[in-house]
Parts: C-alpha cells; sequence; structure tokens
C-alpha cells in the first residue's frame, strides 16, 4: 500500500512539473515560481502520509506475536527489565522496541547420558540414562533470568552424572543386575530432588544400557558355567544314586523271588513239573511263529527233561524197599 501511494505521489509531481513547464511559457517567471512551490508541498506531503502509513504498519506488525501450542512466552522490556507474566498460547501484545518476547518450549523432550563409574565392590560401570523433562512453565521467568534458554545442556547433565555415581556406589556390581529396578527408582527420585532446585520437571528416568568390564563380564560367565556344571553333577549324582537304589531293590526282588521258588520246590515237588510246562509251551508259540516247518518230539519240548529219571529214581526206591 505504502508503495502504491508513492508512485501515485511521483506520478503527480511528474504531472504537476509538466503543467509547470507549459504554464510558464504563456505567463512568465512569476506564475512558474508559484507552480513550483506547491507541486513540492504536494510532493513532501505525499512523502510525510508515506512516512507515517509505513511506520504504523512496521509499529503494528511488531506489536503482536503469536505462542504456539505447547509452548510459553515471557517479555524483556528494556526499561524495567523482566515481567512476573508468563503468557500463553494464542496472539500476544507487546510496545515495539521497548519489549521483546522469548518463546520456551515446555512439551516433554528426552535427554540421554552415559557415565562411567565404580560400584560398591569397585568394579567398573558404564550406565547409560534417559530422562524425559521440562520446564515448570509457572517459573520460566526464573529459567531465563538465571539459566537461559538451554536451561537442560546446563544443568541436567552435571545433575544426572552425579546422581548416578552416588546411587551406583551404594551397590555390588552383581546387586546392580538383580537389583536393576530398584537402582533406577533411587536415581530417579535422587534426580528429581536435584532438578527440582532449579525448576526443572522430570517425568521418567529409565536405564537404558549398563555394561561392565571386559574382566568383570567374563568372570561372571566363568562363575555361571561353574554354576551349570555343579548344578549338572549334583542331578548326575542323584540320578546315580536313584539307580544304586533301583538296583538294590530289583537285586533283592530277584533274591526273595530265588528264595520263595526254592521254598515251593521244596513243598511240592510239582512245581518243577508246572515250569517245564510253561517252558515247553513258549518253545512251542516260538516255533509254531516261525516261517520254517519243525518236527519235535517231546524231549525236545523238555516236557520229559527230568520226569524219566525221577520215575526211575522213584521205582528204584521202591524195588529197595520191598526188598528190605
Amino acid at each position: 500500500m505504502a508503495a502504491n501511494r508513492l508512485r501515485e505521489a511521483m506520478k503527480n509531481l511528474g504531472q504537476q512539473m509538466g503543467n509547470m513547464g507549459g504554464g510558464g511559457g504563456g505567463g512568465g517567471k512569476r506564475g512558474g515560481g508559484g507552480g513550483a512551490q506547491a507541486a513540492a508541498a504536494a510532493a513532501a506531503r505525499s512523502v510525510g502520509a508515506i512516512a507515517v502509513a509505513t511506520g504504523l504498519g512496521y509499529g503494528a506488525y511488531n506489536s503482536i506475536y503469536t505462542v504456539q501450542g505447547g509452548h510459553r512466552a515471557v517479555v524483556f522490556n528494556r526499561i524495567v527489565g523482566m515481567k512476573d507474566t508468563v503468557y500463553g498460547e494464542g496472539l500476544n501484545f507487546n510496545i515495539p522496541w521497548f519489549e521483546r518476547p522469548i518463546i520456551y518450549d515446555i512439551r516433554t523432550r528426552p535427554v540421554n547420558l552415559q557415565t562411567l563409574t565404580g560400584s560398591k565392590d569397585l568394579q567398573m560401570v558404564t550406565i547409560a540414562i534417559r530422562v524425559l523433562h521440562k520446564p515448570d512453565p509457572n517459573k520460566l521467568v526464573w529459567i531465563y533470568r538465571y539459566l537461559g534458554l538451554k536451561y537442560d545442556e546446563r544443568i541436567l547433565p552435571s545433575v544426572m552424572n552425579e546422581c548416578a555415581k552416588a546411587v551406583v556406589a551404594r551397590y555390588n556390581a552383581n546387586e546392580l543386575l538383580t537389583k536393576r529396578d530398584q537402582v533406577s527408582r533411587e536415581i530417579s527420585v535422587e534426580l528429581r530432588k536435584r532438578a527440582g532446585f532449579f525448576n526443572v520437571l522430570l517425568e521418567d528416568v529409565a536405564i537404558t544400557h549398563l555394561s561392565f568390564s571386559p574382566e568383570y563380564a567374563r568372570a561372571v560367565e566363568a562363575k555361571q558355567v561353574a554354576q551349570q556344571d555343579a548344578e549338572r553333577a549334583k542331578y548326575v549324582v542323584i540320578g546315580a544314586q536313584q539307580e544304586k537304589k533301583t538296583i538294590i531293590t530289583k537285586a533283592k526282588g530277584e533274591a526273595e523271588s530265588a528264595s520263595l521258588i526254592g521254598n515251593a520246590v521244596k513243598r511240592n515237588p510239582g512245581f518243577m513239573k508246572l515250569r517245564r510246562i510253561d517252558a515247553a509251551r513258549d518253545i512251542a508259540d516260538i516255533v509254531a511263529g516261525s516261517g520254517n516247518k519243525v518236527y519235535l518230539n517231546a524231549d525236545s519240548l523238555l516236557l520229559n527233561l527230568l520226569g524219566d529219571a525221577d520215575d526211575k529214581f522213584e521205582r528204584s526206591v521202591q524195588s529197595k524197599r520191598r526188598l528190605w
């Protein structure tokens, strides 16, 4: 708009200068001098109007600013310094040149730290921590006055390093693995307490990595292997003992079985005949299942293995008794 007005003013000035030249030829030097002064005055008024309009537009543009979602603003005044008000999202006003807005991002952001420290039993431990943080929206004036815009780079690395080393030093190396949740909670408590002094809010603290020196890792691995071997040997011993009990029980059973068979034979001689019949039946079943044709007599089936001898012995005993 200002540029258009400037072009129009220059155009009018050119027309007036042309009219002045034409009028000078017919009206004389006095009339030409009056026209030039009027044209100069009109041009000055036009330039002044343009300057005023430009200044007003520039002032209006710089007197407003927008705070985006998830952000807050604090204002620095050239006369009184930092204003105590924290401005929220949306359109806000300030005095151009005298006031300057500073925008803060109050959304949660992550920061990661990896540090080397020592455990209670003097083992070197590398621990990595991830922290989700944001500034306290109500304390942004204090944060800007004492810490500036990059508050997280000035505060969190040193605080995280100190808290992590203090907590890790309370535990042995093996406890850092078995009690990892407890270690993480203690680090979180310490960090929240320390960061709160600087008006920094912590949303979450987590241990993302935990490692030991190569020597300790090899020692832990060797210990685990030894424990596994010991457990394996323990089960082998238990199995051997169980097998020993089984063998003893089996031997006792066989001994008792032999004793019972011997007693049965002594009490009843027919027991052996019954066993011969069972053996003959088993032999007959095996032969019947064979594809070859086999002819067996009674002797082959063990039916008369001891029967004839027993009969002859009994007949000889009876004949001797008759003679006596």
